[in-house]
């Protein structure tokens, strides 16, 4: 039987994204096994996937290149048909490049490229030219398939469905505060602000990894009254998006939470600080707004990724988002179709 293997080593978000790709390659080789690199970290995601063979994982933290080396090993052995990388790493592409595969297929910017056997040319998002990040990944696939893209998908299991379904006795919203980039994170004030300024008949779940704890319960002993809860490292990813799809409206960062949303078509409402959606990385949920700053700033976007602190000392782009812009998502007659509603 054919295997393939996909290649996705970055962080969470990247990992959920990749998943649409999966789906595309199942739909139209539904005979065919697919393995699936991932970072260490991420495997909770893809528990008991349904149309993932195996899960290789790679652990960059403690032995990150003797750890590479068994696992380029791992991968020949496997002797796959197809391998498909959807990064520009040098790792990642050694990887490919001497997988032993039929076929070898990543984008040009790759360092490895000039070995692989199919280049695709990578294209970043502009205004001007918009491509989501599933766009992209589908350029690699296009050759020998078609032009379908095919939205990322999560698989909670019934007992993940079930260990949340305490929290959805009354209606309810989730809140996902933290980033690991400063410039990324609406701040501590603004979350207070806004969850003050909810109707009442709302309960609030705050969701985040345990290092995200102290700052919930900071949230929470300043909002006065508000009815909340802080999950923070009580649920896994698959719990966490399990919850998230039945909230009247999750509001998170440009961060993973987002992806979830989008990989179990929850409703969602992003708050884009120094980043913008024009870089790939919007929320694709049938339900979904953006939120941003209502006029434009010389110095936003600041960057692609997010910094540890404001590059110039204000964090306009940040302070200057209005509470009544992100509360418009919950009126219930706030129903977009396929556009993003930016607010």
């Amino acid at each position: 039987m054919e295997k393939f293997l996909v290649i996705q080593t970055a962080f969470i978000g990247d990992a959920v994204l990749a998943t649409g790709v999966i789906e595309k390659l199942h739909t139209y080789y539904p005979d065919t096994e697919i393995d699936f690199l991932i970072r260490k970290g991420n495997e909770s995601l893809f528990i008991n996937h349904p149309y993932l063979r195996e899960v290789l994982i790679w652990d960059k933290t403690k032995n990150k290149y003797r750890n590479l080396w068994e696992l380029l090993w791992k991968i020949r052995r496997n002797k796959y048909e197809k391998v498909i990388n959807l990064q520009r790493f040098t790792a990642t592409g050694l990887l490919t490049a001497f997988s032993g595969a039929k076929e070898t297929i990543g984008f040009n910017k790759n360092p490895f490229s000039f070995l692989f056997t199919t280049r695709v040319k990578h294209t970043i998002s502009t205004a001007d030219s918009l491509k989501h990040e599933i766009d992209r990944n589908n350029d690699l696939l296009k050759h020998f398939t078609d032009e379908k893209v095919f939205h990322p998908v999560l698989y909670p299991s019934q007992k993940d469905v079930d260990s949340v379904a305490k929290y959805k006795l009354h209606p309810y919203i989730c809140v996902a505060p933290a980033s690991v980039w400063f410039t990324k994170q609406f701040p501590k004030e603004k979350w207070i602000g806004f969850i003050t300024n909810l109707p009442g008949n709302y309960h609030i779940h705050l969701l985040g990894a345990p290092g995200d704890k102290s700052l919930c319960n900071e949230i929470i002993r300043q909002c006065q009254g508000a009815v909340s809860m802080n999950l923070c490292g009580e649920l896994n990813f698959l719990q966490s998006a399990a919850l998230m799809k039945d909230a009247v409206m999750n509001y998170v960062n440009d961060s993973a939470p987002l992806h979830f949303a989008s990989a179990v078509n929850a409703p969602v409402t992003v708050i884009y600080c120094s980043t913008v959606p024009a870089f790939g990385f919007g929320p694709l949920s049938d339900r979904r707004f953006v939120v941003e700053v209502d006029k434009p700033l010389y110095c936003r976007p600041c960057g692609l990724h997010g910094y540890k602190t404001c590059p110039e000392g204000h964090f306009k782009c940040a302070l200057e988002i209005r509470d009544q812009q992100l509360i418009f998502a919950i009126n219930p007659y706030n129903f977009p179709g396929n556009d993003l509603i930016s607010t």
